[in-house]
């Protein structure tokens, strides 16, 4: 395996691991939410602080993934 073909398998790696974060928190937000009949406007103040937090980290996740996205498209051409 080349060093190039190596960094790819990482960057693919790390991509996943990212999905994989993302969903898990975006779970969760949804778990936070159902709880609330839907609505963040019905958390107690802890909730959507929590909430919020949640949303914040997916948020850092999937401009994480955008990047990563762009690495990996960048590098098939």
């Amino acid at each position: 395996m080349t060093d190039n073909d190596s960094d790819q398998k990482q960057r693919v790696e790390d991509y996943q691991r990212v999905v994989l974060q993302y969903e898990q928190l975006d779970e969760e937000i949804d778990n936070l939410l159902m709880a609330h009949q839907g609505r963040s406007d019905r958390m107690s103040p802890e909730d959507h602080a929590r909430y919020r937090t949640l949303a914040r980290q997916r948020d850092e996740l999937y401009n994480e993934m955008r990047a990563l996205g762009q690495l990996l498209l960048s590098d098939d051409e």
